[in-house]
């Protein structure tokens, strides 16, 4: 009795390490026949069609021109749908790549004084709009690309029309 408890033993766990052997060597061909994962998937900028929108010439602005208009807000929408959510999250509910994007303007939102909060509105229009531009790299990692040259600023104001729709703290 005790031989067939033991040679039980022995083929059950035989039987077990095979199937760990082919569990593991199954993973493993996926992992090899799969494409490569990318942290942000295909960043290739994708174009903003901003033909509905006033031009707004070669000179920036300094504040968002297209702040509460409705055509912008839409082309915004798309647009950061399409270059902007693969990192700052959908509908700008970052799922921690990248900044939340709804608390961009927050303490704007919380400043009583009306100039006081002119001026912090204006400071983080400034503050996007170098941000898109330029982009943000830190000890030479690149966190954000630069899009100057590839958005023309009506699609970046279109973009901020867009957050400030999606604002944590509305105004």
């Amino acid at each position: 009795m005790n031989q067939l408890v033991t040679t039980f033993k022995v083929r059950y766990r035989g039987a077990q390490r095979a199937r760990a052997f082919f569990a593991i060597g199954a993973c493993l061909f996926g992992l090899a026949a799969s494409p490569p994962i990318g942290a942000h998937g295909d960043v290739t900028p994708q174009a903003v069609d901003t033909s509905s929108l006033p031009t707004l010439g070669e000179a920036w602005r300094e504040e968002n021109p297209f702040r509460a208009n409705e055509a912008a807000v839409k082309v915004g929408t798309s647009a950061y749908n399409q270059n902007c959510a693969r990192c700052h999250g959908l509908e700008a509910i970052s799922g921690g790549i990248a900044p939340d994007l709804r608390k961009l303007d927050n303490d704007c939102a919380t400043t009583r004084d009306p100039l006081k909060k002119a001026a912090c509105v204006k400071d983080n229009d400034n503050y996007f709009l170098t941000t898109v531009r330029h982009g943000r790299t830190r000890n030479g990692a690149v966190y954000m690309p630069p899009f100057e040259g590839t958005f023309n600023q009506e699609a970046i104001w279109a973009i901020k029309a867009y957050l400030e729709t999606r604002r944590d703290k509305p105004f």
